[in-house]
């Protein structure tokens, strides 16, 4: 049986390249088919595909910011990050109590930066070194120029107030623990432990701030309350969920969920429209091929009829013209790939300077090619089975009567 079925492939190897005008026409026909659908798909991979990555990996889209003020102290804060939607979150102070006056050494000019607060799982310092008490900071790129400064150096910051009639001002020497990325804060701003950000806000209530020596009224004795926060969903797909917490809590909110729908939306419109293209494509192209392999069965009736003849079985023999379909199908999609690898080559080098780095316009992965490879096969096969069946009603008789 084993040693049959070798023979069946290698007669259908051999007839397969006997009759290489018509074989060369079919892989072509193939390749016309799937070439452009490959490419029509790397197209849709390669720019949706980078606008969903982006979207991914940006974390100010899985940013949730409330609008206008609250009362949220820190137990409330701490319930909402035991939410497994929740990635990060901390609590924020006044805005005009929220900003700072930055001088260094290096630089002439006195700066004013927003202070915001920050802790460990920052999503927007990744990789960065986080502030880990009130006399560290994280520059934003854009105030790290201006200032002149890089990790490690020291800058003077101070804070100003009317307290009893008379202004005073407070200064602090703060040391930059790292820069920010630009995309992280495009800003002259400054991440900072949560405790400096309560310090100039007590001090410009006119409280004292005894642990850096400013001098005021007694110390806050109730409990702090904060009238905003930072937050941060794990994914852009929890940003909806956790909207809707949030207005059954009576908090509004503001989000990129309809930026992050417009792209999911065009990836699933995309590919409903790739696979009626790629549907009709590989119909049409099925339908085909099945009416040649019949016809090509019908024109060798005789050589059939006599491998009937010489003991190959029925179940073998229908093995021809589904081993040749499989042919064409395995050189049509080698061929089609060929052409898109070069056609996606040209697109990605006349779209180079447009994108940046990482991105790509035109995309495959290794399991696409494999998908399509499979596809290919599953769909050429079930086209050869009509020819099969086709083959498989030869009787013996007839190879006796060319005889």
């Amino acid at each position: 049986m084993h040693h049959r079925f070798k023979d069946i492939i290698w007669l259908a190897s051999r007839d397969y390249r006997n009759e290489w005008q018509m074989s060369t026409f079919f892989i072509i026909a193939l390749a016309a088919v799937l070439g452009p659908m490959m490419i029509l798909y790397g197209l849709k991979f390669g720019i949706v595909g980078s606008m969903l990555t982006n979207l991914i990996e940006d974390p100010r889209n899985r940013e949730v910011r409330p609008i206008g003020s609250g009362r949220y102290d820190s137990a409330w804060i701490e319930q909402l990050h035991a939410r497994e939607e929740i990635d990060f979150i901390i609590p924020r102070t006044r805005a005009i109590a929220a900003t700072i006056d930055l001088k260094s050494e290096m630089a002439k000019s006195i700066i004013s930066v927003e202070m915001l607060p920050t802790g460990q799982g920052d999503p927007l310092l990744k990789s960065k070194s986080i502030p880990q008490d009130l006399r560290q900071i994280v520059l934003s790129e854009k105030a790290a120029q201006k200032l002149k400064v890089k990790p490690g150096d020291e800058v003077s910051g101070s804070l100003s107030r009317r307290y009893k009639g008379r202004s005073e001002r407070v200064h602090i020497t703060l040391r930059v623990t790292d820069i920010a990325r630009h995309a992280s804060f495009t800003r002259d701003g400054a991440f900072t432990h949560l405790s400096l950000l309560e310090a100039a806000e007590d001090f410009r209530d006119g409280r004292a701030v005894p642990i850096l020596g400013w001098s005021g009224t007694n110390q806050r004795n109730d409990k702090r309350t904060y009238p905003s926060f930072r937050l941060y969903t794990r994914s852009i797909y929890d940003i909806a969920p956790i909207s809707v917490a949030m207005n059954k809590l009576g908090i509004e909110v503001n989000t990129r969920a309809a930026d992050i729908d417009i792209v999911r939306n065009m990836d699933q419109n995309l590919s409903l429209v790739f696979w009626l293209i790629a549907l009709i494509g590989l119909i049409g192209f099925s339908f085909s091929l099945g009416a040649s392999l019949w016809a090509n069965v019908d024109r060798k009736r005789k050589e059939l009829s006599v491998l009937r003849l010489v003991g190959f079985r029925t179940g073998e023999i229908i093995w021809f013209p589904v081993l040749q379909s499989a042919f064409t199908a395995l050189f049509g999609w080698l061929t089609a790939s060929l052409i898109y690898l070069a056609v996606s080559f040209t697109i990605n080098g006349l779209f180079v300077t447009q994108t940046e780095g990482s991105e790509t316009i035109c995309q495959l992965l290794l399991s696409h090619f494999i998908i399509a490879l499979i596809l290919t096969l599953g769909s050429s096969i079930i086209a050869a089975s009509l020819a099969g069946y086709r083959a498989a009603r030869i009787e013996p008789s007839e190879g006796l009567r060319e005889i």
